[in-house]
């Protein structure tokens, strides 16, 4: 596996951070960025014409990840030439599904060729999407054969819009999957989030999908508002310093969920994934400190299962990760990189909602504040 990463920003002209700049055959091409850049025709024009090849992956993001730096406001790029393992691509839009996730994830999963299929990585855009739904519509298909990891692209801190797109300019509703072929490819994967849960357990008991209505006979957003005090009055943001803990009656295991927005009307929460009536939920918090070693036990988790030391690392962190850790973020991938060794080439973004299964289960979940890794070797 040949891999080459570029970072540019508005100030400066494309820095290739893993060594000079050559002609790759046939590469897979992540390209992570700020959503006000790829909303601008002169940067892509500009991305073209540095990379021109036939598999560019564009998702807008809240921090670009290339090796041991995080940065803002810029375009971080990973080549991916495959010397033995193959990929598909294919694409979809939410809203041509009437924004129907499992709907659009079948039909996702249905269109690949399943001989040697290992592995599907999605960048999905993360403003209308039900990640849960759409998980639940890829497993249908594939009845958890076949692994899944990824992440929900974002905004910054702003919720207002995300993009993604496969080799068209980026736009809004894309998801993009992509399918890793090849007897000889190894992939695996972790997600811990680090966060500590506080105050009462509550239980759901009204929800719609995605849509908290009521903790214990009351109206979620009034019970969340009163936990918060004047934090209530910066909500939804304030939410991403408190997500809620969820747990299914019968699970092992336990979820994060992140507030996406708030219905002030129906005193009700969007979350980023299904919260079942009848799940206990408690609120969390996170000191840095936590968060980066979180992140440690993620990479150590990943790397138990990987046979060789990965070549690739695709990193996707939760954005309220991000805020909390503000200054000290990079000490978060610097702990996965110590962890994973000099051979892995590390690249991702911090996220609106993070894609993986579940510790060592098959079965794929939507996480939230977690950072999630897929490693990735030929």
């Amino acid at each position: 596996m040949k891999i080459l990463q570029a970072i540019k920003t508005l100030d400066s002209s494309w820095q290739y951070t893993s060594g000079a700049k050559e002609h790759l055959n046939n590469p897979l091409v992540l390209i992570f960025a700020e959503r006000k850049l790829l909303e601008d025709p002169e940067v892509l024009e500009d991305i073209r014409e540095e990379f021109p090849y036939h598999h560019l992956i564009f998702g807008s993001s809240a921090g670009e990840i290339t090796g041991e730096n995080v940065t803002e406001n810029s375009i971080a790029v990973t080549l991916i030439e495959f010397q033995k393992a193959s990929f598909e691509v294919k694409t979809a839009n939410i809203l041509d599904f009437n924004k129907n996730g499992e709907a659009l994830g079948y039909h996702l999963a249905s269109q690949f060729e399943k001989e040697n299929l290992k592995h599907f990585f999605i960048v999905s855009e993360g403003s209308f999407v039900n990640g849960s739904s759409l998980i639940k519509g890829i497993e249908k298909y594939t009845k958890q054969k076949i692994t899944l990891t990824g992440g929900l692209c974002g905004d910054g801190a702003r919720f207002e819009k995300t993009l993604a797109s496969y080799n068209e300019n980026p736009k809004e509703g894309e998801i993009i999957m992509i399918g890793l072929y090849g007897e000889s490819l190894e992939v695996t994967y972790a997600s811990y989030g680090g966060w500590i849960p506080f105050g009462p357990e509550r239980i759901i008991t009204k929800s719609k999908g995605n849509v908290l209505i009521e903790l214990d006979d009351l109206p979620a957003l009034d019970l969340y508002s009163k936990y918060l005090g004047d934090k209530a009055q910066e909500l939804p943001q304030a939410a991403l310093l408190y997500p809620l803990n969820v747990t299914e009656e019968g699970k092992t295991y336990s979820l994060v969920r992140t507030i996406l927005n708030i219905d002030a009307q129906n005193k009700s929460m969007i979350l980023a994934g299904d919260v079942p009536e009848g799940a206990h939920a408690q609120l969390m918090m996170a000191t840095v400190d936590g968060i980066a070693q979180g992140a440690a036990t993620a990479a150590s988790k990943a790397m138990e299962r990987h046979s060789k030391s990965p070549e690739l690392a695709l990193l996707v962190s939760c954005i309220g990760r991000r805020i909390v850790m503000d200054q000290r973020v990079e000490e978060e991938i610097e702990e996965v990189s110590e962890i994973l060794g000099e051979q892995a080439k590390i690249a991702g973004f911090y996220s609106y909602g993070e894609i993986a299964p579940y510790a060592t289960s098959t079965e794929c979940n939507l996480h939230n504040q977690t950072m999630t890794l897929t490693l990735i070797s030929e």
